[in-house]
Order: C-alpha cells, then structure tokens, then sequence
C-alpha cells in the first residue's frame, strides 16, 4: 500500500518511522493553513488537519494518506508558531509557570474513507526567568513550532511534568494513529512482528 504523510515536518516523520513504517512519502500541503478561529482547540485542528489530508488524497486516491495539525492553547486561546523572536518571547512569558493544553488533529484518508479525531495533552511549565526565555530563544529551535517550543529539544528543560500522550506534544499521537490506522486494515505491530522475522 502506497502510505503519504501530508506533512513537511522531521518530527512527525521520525515518530512514523518510530511506529514501524520505512517506506512513506513526504507530500506536503499546499494550501494555506487557514481555518476559522471561533472553533474551539480541538475542532480547529480536526478542521486543519482534516483540509491537509482531503488536498493531498484527491491528488492521489490510490494512497493511503496521513495529516496532522497540531497547536497549543492557553485557557482556549490558540498559540500557533511565532512569526518573530518577539513573538516567541510573548508565547513562553504567556506559558511560564502555567499549565497549557497541546492538541493534535489527525486525519487518515484511503478508498473514499476519512477519519478525523484529535488528541489533548497538558503540559506545566516551570516558571521562566528572561533571562531563561532570552537563552531558549536564542537557539533557534522556538521558531517553527505551535507554543514557540519543542519538547524533544531544549525546551524539555522549560517542562515541569505532563499529562498525556508524550508524543502529541512532539506533534504526532503515535498510539491514536495507531488506532486509527487498524481501521484502515493497517495494523503497526502485525508490521513489526513482520520485520522482525524477516530480519
């Protein structure tokens, strides 16, 4: 089966590796990712991600099609990635010593079937000094992601403790995809017990 992930992103292709499957291809959106902001969290990722995947499956049918959306929210107000340095400046002093919700929308498209679901994880920061904020900054790695940082970077040392699902936060719900990819008729560990006595 011809397996697509909708998506430019090295995290969610290293946890799609990580779940089992070699051999995917990378075909991004190319589209706006606009969507109304009245929805709640999880309804606007569910939207996003769900338009990712409808673009990429009507140019190739045949395939069995992966996207995701993934944002981070304060009291259900939507940070996205930051367009400046100060603007990553605002979101980390926004969560510092705080308690946010990360949600991912994930959509699977194959033979005219389409399942949308979305997954929420909160996440605690410990207080942040500027001079913490400045640092993090500094290395580049607030610039493209949701909340203006990435758990599986430095920003692992901004996160006092989290409830959920550890990869969401990374930006792929490993074991909801899971879950929903069985429903395809692809099950992730038949594929693995498969490698593993072929290896």
């Amino acid at each position: 089966m011809r397996i697509i992930l909708a998506s430019q992103s090295p995290r969610r292709r290293e946890l799609l590796e990580r779940m089992g499957f070699s051999e995917f291809e990378i075909i991004p959106v190319r589209g706006e990712e606009l969507a109304t902001r009245t929805l709640t969290p999880d309804r606007l990722v569910e939207e996003l991600s769900r338009r990712k995947c409808v673009e990429v499956s009507a140019a190739h049918p045949e395939a069995l099609v992966i996207a995701a959306d993934t944002l981070v929210a304060v009291n259900n107000r939507v940070l996205g990635k930051p367009g400046s340095e100060e603007d990553a400046s605002r979101m980390l002093h926004t969560l510092s010593g705080r308690l946010h919700m990360v949600y991912t929308g994930v959509t699977v498209a194959c033979g005219g079937k389409l399942v949308t679901e979305h997954e929420m994880t909160s996440v605690r920061f410990r207080a942040l000094s500027d001079a913490d904020i400045i640092r993090y900054i500094a290395t580049g790695e607030s610039m493209d992601k949701a909340g203006a940082y990435g758990i599986q970077g430095y920003g692992c040392l901004l996160v006092e403790g989290i409830t959920g699902d550890y990869y969401n936060v990374v930006g792929l719900p490993v074991c909801r995809l899971g879950r929903i990819l069985t429903s395809f008729g692809v099950d992730p560990l038949a594929l693995a017990l498969q490698k593993e006595q072929e290896a």
